[in-house]
């Protein structure tokens, strides 16, 4: 039994990178969606609904836009600038969700809303890169 768990667990390490990679890009891709569905500047919905002014308005378009583009690049700097720059996105993923569930979903906190909604999920990949930034 000892060897089987012992394989089991070594097959998994070859597969550590790429699980990272796969939500790198999950919380990327997300980010980037979020922000074009913004565009164009300065976005009228969050100016409308949520009372923002045009500048932090397109601010948090640019934001989530740039935090996404800046997580897939990092993961290609092997180096301390793609580790900071990925501690980076992740503490700007972190300001950013922050921002939004006391913003737009202040209702939501511990509900079922808040542990259903993609956003709870969104500050906790931002608080895993802050955390672990570019290290496997």
């Amino acid at each position: 039994m000892k060897n089987f768990i012992k394989k089991f667990n070594n097959f998994f390490l070859n597969f550590e990178a790429l699980g990272s990679l796969f939500f790198r890009l999950t919380i990327s891709i997300a980010f980037i969606l979020y922000g074009t569905g913004k565009l164009p500047l300065p976005p009228e919905g969050l100016i409308k609904h949520y009372g923002l002014s045009p500048f932090v308005a397109s601010l948090v378009a640019i934001s989530e836009i740039s935090s996404g583009v800046v997580l897939i690049v990092a993961n290609f700097l092997k180096n301390s600038i793609g580790n900071t720059l990925t501690r980076l996105a992740g503490l700007n993923i972190v300001i950013l969700m922050t921002c939004i569930l006391l913003v737009a979903h202040k209702d939501w906190f511990v509900t079922t809303q808040l542990f259903t909604g993609v956003q709870i999920f969104l500050l906790i990949g931002g608080f895993y890169f802050l955390i672990k930034g570019n290290k496997i």
